[in-house]
């Protein structure tokens, strides 16, 4: 398929301009017919025909527009016969502003002028938006993409640039032709019209790569660069299969609603996902960026060399990518510890969400397009991405890759559904796996474990038993489902070791431990690699705590047993007070992805709290498990320290300051006045929790200096950080202009979300005025961000931390009104969440408060 863009002549382009283009593909009429349906949304058809080969050019003599379905009938006078032709459109589109598309992305110049780049983001069903076309993943062709742009201006699309010549038309205008692409689908196409600089390099086997970046913004492209040039030759080796292309461009978009898009041989990025400044960038955002460099590289292969049949199986594609980023960077960083962060980041997170009533199977059957934009979510992603990791070490990483390389050159250039993958993987490996993936993939939920040990003579012999966890408490269903389950089990022997491997196909097993003495702990799921909770009996869960504190437990099996336990206080298994108490045994806790997770799950029972009259002695409880660690940290780096101890020390700081702890506020406060008059520059890695702290605890005139330094921040990431904080302030004035700043013209739209979500979360008065506020500007949010994912991160940031049933029947009666079909789930999913957090806080906020004061009054006892 050839398509031809004429782009407008004017620059800066003004906001409703329209664009041209002359689409001509090589069609195949398979049987006689006078009509052709396509693909086709926002688009104007000026004329049409159809030329048999070798024949005469028939013009169509009718358009007929099926808006709902996103669709247009070309009617011809005559029957098109049998065989190949070329199908010729001439039509006119909007440069949209809904980040969807072709659209036009708005930046500033360094010398402070207001201009536009137009740039495209199809997947999932948009490319329809740019050309008429058949839009799904398994209609794939050839595409010759030529542009006319205004002559100063970089173009760039998937393939390598083979011709650049002035337009006859305009001086002021080049025609770029591009290579022809490999066979493709739609939603891969890609191009880019803009003002850019960048930086190049070549891979080991020879690919060239480059970043793109904002003008005089280059050297902010060489962490990218050597990311991707180190990731090329790693997933060329682990596949056996090199890359396709003789290019690969990183691009660094200013208006991106998603994080990055993996078009083939042009990914682009939301700038914060791509920039790394070395003086200005965080640790946490140069990790960010090497994850999701390794995770668009990765679909390079999965998913644009092989693709996904139908969008049913998008989680192949991106559960795939989520998982290999992970292997990626630690072969990159091996200093970062990732696959410990990987249980905090995905595998707790797709946990949470899929013990809802109102989750889905990975795999889920989809229609309309709104339907596809419903999947792009924990469970595709994070939950996708952990059965892949359950997988391959069921596998073995040997078997694994061998599978790999037969599934990507068997179906190179082809699509593939799961089950392709399932038989190469069984082929590699011998093992049942399309049995044991199906019981992940095709049913919704995961199992929990119960576990009892009893010591007979030399031998510890074990019951298990499965069944489903739900969030809201033990299941009690008829027919309750079965997961065939890759077990491992390590005793304090050799924390370290699986002392055995089974694989539990039925409701109950025995297992029999030999060699176990009495006085030896049993733990299941050996580094939280199973996609599993498990429930210990009172005395095996006794046993394990010494081992926690102690650190004879490996950090993510630490991590894993303390998640596991707050889950089940949640679910109402077991008592949060319990909880409370192991959470104390951390006090020598060193690790960051440890503390991390430790203080997202003490934040869920702050926000919980908030509903209370004794929100303050949850404070003086975080106070105390996180101010060892915060004096042992303190304020600057220590010789021999590295991206670890940088990224704890900044969670440590930001969670006592936000506490409310004097020392920390008082220093934050002192760091902060130096910072804005200039004295001394906060490090980066600092900036976030000094920020939060001061605002928390601050009054107008932070909110106007935090205001004044967002306005004077040159870079993207610094602009994010301070818009995620200013929710963090609590007088109900301040925070309905935090609301009002959301929507101006300083925050770039798909900033709003985090800076609405900032507000929810940061305060009880914050809550409410947030999902007020949603309410009173819906019709320009929804009209914003139309159906894509943004509009259900939206409503989860705004709605999930309340906690009364009032709520729950408010929020669903909102959208009853309002309809957004994309996040239909997503508002049954917060419904579900707020429901379930009234039913924790009546079941166990009596017996929290009076475990809170029995530890104030402990030491005045003593």
């Amino acid at each position: 398929m050839a398509v031809g863009a004429v782009g407008p002549g004017s620059s800066p382009v003004p906001a409703s301009e329209l664009w041209r283009i002359l689409s001509r593909g090589c069609t195949w009429v398979k049987q006689a017919t006078n009509q052709i349906v396509m693909n086709c949304a926002d688009i104007d058809i000026i004329t049409a025909s159809y030329a048999p080969e070798g024949d005469e050019e028939i013009h169509a003599t009718g358009f007929n527009y099926q808006n709902e379905d996103e669709k247009v009938t070309l009617s011809f006078p005559s029957t098109l016969q049998k065989g190949t032709g070329t199908l010729k459109i001439d039509f006119v589109g909007e440069l949209n502003d809904k980040m969807k598309g072709f659209y036009r992305s708005k930046y500033t110049t360094p010398s402070g002028e207001t201009r536009y780049a137009a740039v495209t983001q199809f997947e999932a069903t948009d490319a329809r938006r740019a050309f008429p076309c058949w839009d799904e993943p398994a209609i794939k062709a050839t595409f010759d993409i030529s542009l006319v742009v205004p002559k100063d201006r970089v173009a760039l699309s998937n393939m390598n640039v083979i011709d650049r010549k002035p337009y006859p038309d305009d001086e002021n205008l080049v025609e770029v032709k591009f290579a022809q692409t490999p066979i493709m689908s739609t939603y891969l196409v890609a191009f880019v019209v803009g003002e850019y600089d960048f930086v190049e390099t070549r891979s080991l086997d020879g690919v060239l790569v480059r970043v793109y970046t904002p003008v005089s913004k280059a050297e902010q492209g060489k962490f990218a660069l050597e990311v991707a040039a180190k990731t090329l030759p790693f997933y060329k080796d682990y596949f056996s299969v090199p890359y396709p292309l003789p290019k690969i461009d990183l691009i660094a978009i200013a208006d991106f609603a998603a994080g990055a898009m993996e078009n083939w041989g042009l990914v682009t990025y939301r700038e914060t996902a791509l920039l790394i400044d070395p003086k200005n960038s965080c640790s946490s955002s140069r990790q960010w960026v090497a994850l999701v460099v390794g995770h668009e590289l990765a679909h390079q292969w999965f998913g644009n060399l092989v693709t996904m049949e139908w969008w049913t199986h998008l989680w192949l594609n991106e559960g795939f990518a989520s998982w290999i980023e992970y292997l990626c960077v630690d072969h990159c960083f091996p200093e970062y510890d990732i696959w410990t962060q990987f249980v905090s980041a995905d595998y707790t997170r797709a946990q949470e969400l899929d013990a809802l009533d109102n989750s889905h199977p990975i795999e889920v059957s989809v229609g309309h397009p709104s339907e596809v934009d419903e999947i792009f979510d924990a469970i595709s992603y994070s939950k996708g991405a952990s059965v892949i990791r359950m997988l391959h070490d069921y596998i073995g990483d040997e078997d694994f890759r061998k599978g790999m390389n037969l599934y990507l050159t068997k179906f190179q250039q082809k699509n593939a559904a799961t089950e392709d993958l399932w038989e190469s993987l069984e082929k590699a490996s011998g093992k049942p796996i399309a049995a044991v993936m199906n019981t992940w993939t095709k049913q919704m939920g995961f199992p929990l474990i119960y576990v009892e040990a009893e010591q007979q003579e030399e031998d510890k012999v074990l019951k298990l038993v499965q069944k489903k966890f739900c969030a809201s408490g033990p299941y009690t269903g008829e027919d309750c489902p079965l997961w065939m389950i890759p077990i491992s089990i390590c005793t304090s022997d050799d924390p370290t070791c699986a002392k055995m491997q089974v694989l539990m196909d039925k409701s109950e097993l025995t297992v029999v431990l030999k060699d176990v003495k009495p006085d030896q702990w049993v733990k299941l799921n050996l580094g939280t690699v199973g996609f599993y909770r498990t429930k210990y009996s009172p005395d095996m869960l006794e046993s394990l705590i010494p081992a926690i504190k102690d650190l004879t437990l490996p950090p993510v099996d630490r991590l894993g047993l303390q998640n596991d336990l707050f889950s089940l206080a949640r679910a109402g298994i077991i008592s949060t007070v319990e909880v409370l108490k192991v959470m104390e045994a951390f006090v020598n806790e060193p690790n960051y992805t440890v503390w991390s997770d430790l203080s997202c799950n003490l934040g869920i029972l702050s926000t919980l709290l908030s509903h209370t009259d004794f929100y303050e002695e949850i404070q003086v409880f975080v106070k105390d498990v996180f101010s060892p660690i915060g004096e042992r940290l303190g304020w600057d780096p220590k010789p021999g320290e590295g991206h670890l101890d940088a990224l704890l020390r900044g969670l440590v700081l930001g969670k006592l300051g936000k506490a409310g702890h004097k020392a920390t506020l008082e220093e934050a406060r002192r760091r902060f006045k130096d910072h804005v008059e200039g004295k001394h520059i906060l490090s980066a890695d600092l900036r976030s929790p000094v920020y939060v702290t001061v605002l928390k605890h601050g009054d107008s005139t932070t909110l106007d200096t935090m205001l004044k330094l967002h306005k004077q921040a040159d870079m993207q990431e610094e602009k994010n950080r301070i818009e995620r904080v200013l929710g963090a302030i609590s007088q109900p004035e301040l925070v309905q202009k935090v609301l009002t700043f959301a929507l101006s013209e300083e925050v770039r739209p798909q900033d709003t979300v985090s800076v609405i979500g900032g507000v929810a979360g940061g305060s009880k008065q914050g809550r409410k005025a947030a999902w007020k506020f949603v309410k009173d500007n819906w019709e320009e949010l929804y009209n914003r961000y139309q159906g894509g994912f943004l509009i259900s991160r939206l409503i989860k940031l705004s709605v999930d931390g309340f906690a009364n049933d009032k709520m729950a029947a408010e929020v669903k009666a909102f959208f009853e009104s309002h309809p957004a079909p994309s996040a239909e789930r997503t508002v049954q999913q917060c419904c579900e969440n707020i429901l379930l957090n009234a039913a924790w806080l009546k079941r166990d906020a009596e017996s929290i408060h009076q475990y809170l004061l029995q530890r104030k009054a402990l030491p005045a006892m003593v």
